[in-house]
Formats: C-alpha cells, sequence, structure tokens
C-alpha cells in the first residue's frame, strides 16, 4: 500500500513540478492587442534570430523576425498552419507599406501582431516567439530529430552541408537547416518550409516514448523549451500545451500547411527593395476560408508559383 501511495504521489507531484519549474521561467512579452475577439483560436508565431559572433553567420545581422506562421484553430471545420512569407509586401499601422517583418524590426510584437490582424482579419490570442538561436539545445533535448531534404547543400553562409535524402540530425545540424536559405530555390518560403519541418518532427519526439518515460528528458524538454520561447503576458506553459495538440495534426500528413495566394516573388514597389506580393483579388477569400474552417489543401496547394 506505502508504494501505491508512493507511485500516486509521484505521478501527481511530478508534473506539477515540471509545470511550475517549466512556467517560472518563461518569459513574457507585451504583444496581444486588445482587438475583439474573432470566432476560433489563433496564434501567431514568430521565429526570431539574434546574430553573434559565436554563432553561425549567415551575414545577417541583430534581431529580426525571419519566419511568421498563423495557426487558426477554427469552431469547426479545418484547422491550419499559414505560413507568411517575412518579405510580404504589408500594410503596417503607422508606417505604410513595406515588408512584414519591418513591422517587428520598428515595433517588436505589438506591431507585428497589430499587422497581421490588419492582413488576415483574425484576431489574436496567442503570440508565441520562438528564437532560432535556441533551436538547438531544444533539438539535442529531444536526442536529435530525422530531417530530410531532396536535393545536396553546401551553403557557407548557414554552415549546412546535406547530402539529398532523409538524416538523423543534432542540434547544430538542424539550427543550419532552419538558416540556410542562399542556396534554396525558393529562397525564405523554402526557409520556412524547413523550420516547419524542425519544429514537427520536435514535437514528435517530445511525445514519444523515449521522452514520456523519461523524466531526465522531460525536464531538458521543458527547459530547452522555455530558454527557446517568448509568449504574450497572457500565455502561460498549460496554454502552450493546449496550442500543442491541434499543432501535430495541423502538421500531420492530412493538415492544412502552406502560404496565402502569392502572385509575385519578386514585386519592387520601389523603397523597400524586393518584396513577396500577395494575390489582392483572392487574399480576403483565402482568409475567410482559413477563418471558418473552410480551407483545404487544395486551396493552399496552389499558392506557390
Amino acid at each position: 500500500m506505502p508504494l501505491i501511495l508512493l507511485l500516486i504521489f509521484a505521478m501527481v507531484a511530478w508534473p506539477f513540478y515540471l509545470f511550475t519549474y517549466g512556467n517560472s521561467n518563461l518569459r513574457h512579452v507585451s504583444a496581444l492587442s486588445g482587438a475583439a475577439a474573432t470566432p476560433g483560436k489563433t496564434v501567431l508565431f514568430a521565429g526570431t534570430d539574434q546574430r553573434s559572433e559565436d554563432g553561425i553567420n549567415d551575414g545577417v545581422e541583430g534581431q529580426r523576425s525571419d519566419s511568421i506562421m498563423l495557426v487558426h484553430v477554427p469552431e469547426s471545420g479545418n484547422p491550419s498552419l499559414i505560413s507568411l512569407p517575412r518579405d510580404t509586401y504589408v500594410s503596417i499601422p503607422g508606417y505604410g507599406n513595406a515588408k512584414l517583418n519591418t513591422a517587428y524590426s520598428v515595433g517588436g510584437p505589438e506591431l507585428l501582431v497589430a499587422t497581421v490582424e490588419g492582413l488576415s482579419g483574425l484576431t489574436v490570442d496567442h503570440y508565441v516567439e520562438v528564437g532560432m538561436d535556441g533551436i538547438s539545445s531544444l533539438v539535442d533535448s529531444v536526442g536529435g530529430v530525422e530531417l530530410c531534404l531532396d536535393y545536396d547543400v553546401n551553403d557557407p553562409m548557414s554552415g549546412l552541408v546535406w547530402e539529398a535524402g532523409c538524416h538523423d540530425s543534432d542540434g547544430v545540424q538542424a539550427l543550419a537547416f532552419t538558416r540556410m536559405r542562399y542556396s534554396d530555390p525558393l529562397g525564405d518560403i523554402g526557409r520556412t518550409a524547413r523550420q516547419r519541418q524542425v519544429i514537427g518532427q520536435v514535437m514528435d519526439k517530445a511525445i514519444s516514448p523515449a521522452t514520456l518515460f523519461n523524466p531526465f528528458r522531460q525536464r531538458e524538454l521543458v527547459r530547452s523549451a522555455t530558454t527557446v520561447l517568448t509568449v504574450d503576458t497572457e500565455t502561460d506553459l498549460l496554454d502552450l500545451a493546449r496550442i500543442a495538440l491541434p499543432m501535430r495534426t495541423i502538421m500531420g500528413p492530412n493538415g492544412i500547411v502552406g502560404t496565402p495566394p502569392i502572385i509575385d516573388l519578386n514585386y519592387q514597389p520601389g523603397g523597400v527593395g524586393s518584396t513577396v506580393l500577395l494575390n489582392p483579388e483572392t487574399v480576403d477569400e483565402f482568409f475567410r476560408k482559413v477563418a471558418d474552417g473552410s480551407i483545404t489543401q487544395a486551396d493552399v496547394a496552389a499558392n506557390l508559383l
């Protein structure tokens, strides 16, 4: 009987410890706009990257939002993950038209959220910022991941050396995998797809038996995650767990993942360099489908040029 009680105590105490430990280390930032809620749940993920002298250097300096993904779980219908290219030409409140990641550069998470809300018509309920320079420790905390790329790469800017196919990758290689863009024929759009692949693989490994039944790996995963993630002031570790559940479905083989309709990957309006131009005739209808859950794989599959 005492052994059974001890086991029950351990089953309750350990998850409570992980939650308390993780929540106390989770970083918060002001991000939400306070706009009226829209139906369903909407999460904005921003992958930010801080280049440093001792890290992989791809020629980009300073803090920036390199990857922007909008996840929407409607009240009914299909949840979806929509990647918003960082160079998307958008209207930024108070700044006029510019690249989407300019919103983060000049106004931080709050302006990025407001800009994405203006583009999509969806009110963001949770903001999750992923520090890409912490991806290495997150991948290592789950024992590495299998990543796939169907062409050879030798990219000195990111440090990625890759032979076409699928390979088990440690944190250092996974970080290079997420940063490489100059050798990708799709540039930032291809890089965003690889970043999604890394995140999906980490999520799969996080709920694998090797992690679920290993308390040391569980603690390391929580430690690494709270090092990598920054969230809005109203989001806690329990909210992140709730976000992770639909994310696994979305990033599975039948998930709805893609970009808004793009008509030009090299649109040059003047003054801001090369941008990504969304189709003004179809983009509003696209986000309406995202909002009500009627979006399908066919809607996102046809969007890349």
